[in-house]
């Protein structure tokens, strides 16, 4: 991993982290246990309400990679806010990406990497991570895009 801090190469990328959101239910926002970090799925939004739509029927793949990139974002931040400080982070070990679409929709690996790059680009060999990508026919709030991860910590 490069030494440069991770709020500068943020700020290389020209993104500035958002207030973090708090859970709509009955969980908590990120959790650790021993090095490792879990973070909450993290549902997609657009001027701060959820993005809704349906990859294959309202949405094409290049908007579902647009939403997926700014969860990122929002998930970036629930990290530093958990955290303290991004440079905490050793790797981004998993991602896993929910996609809400059609039956005959398959490029949710796709819609997913809007996330997986964005990590790679901030966080450099230390963003590359396992990753699985679903398409599921509804989530919560009608979002287009849900994502939660795992992080190892020092």
């Amino acid at each position: 991993m490069s030494t440069k801090p991770i709020s500068d190469r943020l700020k290389d990328l020209g993104i500035e982290l958002p207030a973090t959101a708090s859970p709509a239910a009955a969980y908590v926002m990120a959790v650790t246990t021993g090095s490792t970090v879990f973070v909450s799925g993290h549902i997609a939004k657009q001027g701060g309400k959820p993005w809704v739509g349906k990859l294959g029927l309202d949405m094409d793949t290049a908007s579902g990679k647009a939403a997926a990139r700014s969860i990122a974002i929002d998930l970036m931040a629930t990290l530093q806010s958990h955290l303290g400080s991004l440079d905490r982070v050793k790797r981004i070990v998993k991602v896993m990406g929910l996609v809400n679409s059609t039956d005959l929709f398959t490029e949710q690996h796709l819609v997913v990497n809007g996330c997986s790059e964005l990590l790679f680009d901030v966080f450099g060999e230390a963003g590359k991570h396992a990753r699985s990508a679903f398409g599921v026919t509804q989530i919560p709030l009608g979002a287009c895009v849900e994502i939660e991860l795992i992080a190892e910590i020092e």
